[in-house]
């Protein structure tokens, strides 16, 4: 999902942030930065882990396909 602000919006938001959770607002920056790259990755990763899943139930699929048209 990609959210579109202007810099003013963003700004103050960032200011907002920073005032709320008392930190810089580098920190704010660093601190969704990291949150994100680590979200990423983890999507990522979940979705290697899908399409390994998907290619061996395939594989899996196409034996036992196989193997009823062998018994037919």
């Amino acid at each position: 999902m990609t959210i579109l602000l202007n810099n003013s919006k963003l700004e103050e938001m960032i200011f907002n942030l920073s005032n709320t959770l008392h930190k810089k607002q580098t920190e704010i920056i660093e601190e969704a930065l990291l949150l994100y790259y680590q979200t990423e990755t983890k999507k990522n990763r979940l979705l290697n882990a899908i399409n390994k899943t998907k290619d061996i139930d395939k594989k899996e699929f196409i034996d036992f396909e196989d193997t009823i048209d062998d018994g037919l």
